[in-house]
């Protein structure tokens, strides 16, 4: 088995013609992403990354092995990661965590009954999402990881205790269901 990754940031797209590409970066600095040493793409690629700059809220990098517009842009969607000891530690005094850490992490509802697992944590732009494997059936579902929806995060214990919002668990309706109340 690998070493724990982290993902650090998504490769957007191609800038300008010498091969530079624009990274949504997820470090708490933008701009450290290139520090933390090689990235390393889902693939096993790996690239040194030199930061070059920001635009619009993305890092500019150029990534060894990268040398025109045509290999960065074809990087679009690759996401980059860090082995998770190369990250700084967290202050146990602290509730910190990294998002990698509540993968895997048992969800419980505020009475204690175990809802599932936690399948992944995306954002899309508007915060994070818990990506909830139910336990009981084969889905998942988007629960807002925020304070109010995710009151308590355990990870030493091994648990996420969500509050979900109303609605959000309900079974999904059949298609055939909906098509008759259009009619």
């Amino acid at each position: 088995m690998s070493a724990p990754r982290v993902l650090m940031g998504v490769v957007e797209g191609a800038h300008g013609v010498q091969g530079l590409v624009k990274v949504r970066s997820f470090a708490e600095d933008p701009a450290a992403i290139a520090s933390y040493g090689p990235l390393e793409g889902r693939d096993g690629r790996v690239f040194k990354a030199r930061y070059k700059g920001m635009a619009k809220g993305n890092v500019l990098m150029a990534l060894s092995g990268i040398s025109d517009r045509d290999q960065a842009q074809a990087l679009r969607g690759t996401e980059l990661f860090v082995p998770r000891s190369l990250l700084p530690g967290l202050d146990e005094e602290e509730e910190g965590f990294y998002h990698a850490d509540l993968i895997g992490l048992e969800v419980r509802l505020q009475d204690g009954t175990v809802l599932g697992s936690v399948a992944q944590v995306a954002d899309f732009g508007a915060g994070a999402l818990l990506e909830v494997r139910i336990k009981a059936v084969r889905r998942t579902v988007l629960v807002p990881f925020t304070k109010a929806v995710v009151p308590v995060v355990d990870v030493a214990q091994g648990f996420v205790v969500v509050d979900p919002p109303m609605g959000l668990l309900d079974e999904p309706k059949a298609a055939a269901e909906d098509e008759e109340k259009v009619v």
